[in-house]
């Protein structure tokens, strides 16, 4: 059986299913191949289910500090979690968004290939379907967007008691003793979630600190609430694997001590690879930079018509990277100049307390010879914080110092995660300190940080 279409999208995440919309919308005749759930990683397996088990896990630590004696004056009596209903709610809301995607890809009249894809050249790719037989696609354009995998420890292999981020989402019972591995965001995000459930967590990174790939002010704030909540880091240390009877994690600490980590569960939390093997695209040879897919500026690959977005591309690994690369590519098929030349692209820590980076440090500013000023306004200063029990954190923001454009913004605090957008438009609009100083904000809200930042960089911050 043979289907021929315009565009072929391989991956149905977030920038397979995007780019299959827009392109839709302009009048491409265009087919999605996906092997698994419609939504990819981000929906199923990733960033909507890890946000649901992380809500359940907050409320029921909240639920938690109310029988002791809370503040608030309110009193509740010893709480239990029944984490299957937990994990049925988390699936229900995958199930919803995913039949979402397939409503709006059925909507926009997108055929959709159930099955696993194999790259024949690049026109050309066999799909094996389930019960179903094989089909042949042929296509003008070929766009590659499948996403990436958890990285996994050669030593330590995922099976039995050494999970990765995928099996972490969908746990069958909260288990006593939880090691994770890895003290990025993913490792943080779901140790702090098991810890509030109930488990007893250790974290064990190679780096001297936590989440390594943010600078060190902006993790001081999630590192005391790790402390408070409990939970173990082992900084500098290595892991060497598990022992012999397989219940505990070996680890090395910079000094050369050995010891091990009871576990009754690993969480193997190292990063993710780009999905490039198994399914034929080594026959393509094309440019590489590593492991990752080399594109322009319109997400072009090195062979003509055949285009790639998303984490197979490199950095930074994140969905609204891919889903804006998606759009774009759907446009440059349909003719219109577009050029993926973002001035903002934001970055989030669901950790306890959020992070969110937007554009350059002040170190970075200064690294690249910008003259800049930057200032910083805590939460502790803010009425709204104060009122939802949040003060630690802050609001920093990065200027030119010459003509006030605002370069970055970096926060960490409860519900930083929803500033995002304003940081990233600001930049985006070209706007300067006096842009944000200038605007009145609404009060009491957690934004007025923002403006009180910019304030503060100008020389004339009201309440502090």
């Amino acid at each position: 059986m043979t289907h021929t279409t315009t565009l072929l999208i391989i991956g149905a995440g977030p920038g397979g299913y995007i780019a299959a919309i827009r392109a839709a919308q302009l009048g491409i005749e265009t087919t999605v191949i996906e092997s698994a759930e419609l939504g990819g990683t981000c929906l199923n397996i990733g960033c909507i289910p890890s946000k649901a088990l992380i809500h359940a896990a907050d409320e029921f630590a909240h639920a938690r500090d109310y029988a002791g004696e809370s503040p608030l004056g309110i009193q509740v009596q010893v709480p239990r979690i029944e984490i299957g209903r937990t994990v049925r709610w988390k699936n229900g809301i995958v199930t919803r968004l995913t039949g979402g995607v397939g409503a709006l890809l059925k909507k926009h009249k997108v055929t959709v290939i159930k099955g696993s894809a194999k790259i024949i050249d690049g026109k050309t790719v066999e799909v094996t379907q389930p019960d179903a037989g094989t089909v042949h696609v042929t296509c003008r354009h070929l766009l590659l967007a499948t996403g990436s995998v958890p990285v996994e420890l050669p030593f330590m292999p995922f099976g039995k008691r050494v999970i990765s981020s995928t099996e972490a989402l969908s746990p069958a019972a909260v288990p006593t003793r939880l090691v994770v591995v890895g003290a990025g965001y993913i490792g943080l995000e779901l140790g702090t979630a098991y810890r509030k459930l109930g488990a007893d967590v250790s974290v064990v990174e190679s780096m001297e600190r936590i989440l390594p790939a943010y600078d060190a002010e902006l993790t001081r704030p999630v590192a005391a609430s790790l402390k408070r909540l409990g939970v173990n880091l082992h900084l500098g240390c290595t892991v060497l694997g598990l022992n012999a009877a397989g219940d505990a994690v070996r680890i090395r600490s910079s000094a050369g001590q050995e010891s091990e980590l009871a576990a009754d569960q690993v969480l193997v939390a190292v990063g993710r690879k780009p999905n490039v093997d198994g399914w034929g695209l080594e026959g393509l040879m094309l440019d590489r930079v590593g492991r990752f897919i080399k594109i322009d500026d319109q997400c072009r690959t090195s062979m003509r018509d055949v285009w790639a977005i998303g984490d197979i591309t490199g950095e930074p690994m994140l969905a609204h990277r891919a889903m804006a690369q998606g759009e774009m590519v759907a446009e440059i098929i349909a003719g219109r100049k577009r050029h993926f030349e973002p001035l903002a692209m934001p970055a989030v820590c669901f950790t306890d307390p959020e992070v969110v980076v937007v554009g350059r440090t002040p170190d970075e500013a200064q690294s690249a010879g910008i003259d800049c000023v930057s200032a910083t306004f805590p939460f502790a200063a803010n009425g709204r914080a104060m009122t939802i029990e949040s003060t630690d954190g802050f609001v920093r923001v990065v200027a030119r110092r010459d003509n006030h454009l605002i370069l970055g913004w970096q926060a960490v605090g409860r519900g930083v995660s929803e500033l995002s957008t304003a940081f990233s438009q600001s930049m985006e609009l070209g706007a300067v300190l006096e842009d944000v100083a200038g605007t009145i904000h609404a009060h009491p809200t957690l934004g007025e940080a923002v403006q009180e930042a910019a304030l503060r960089a100008l020389g004339h911050a009201l309440h502090i």
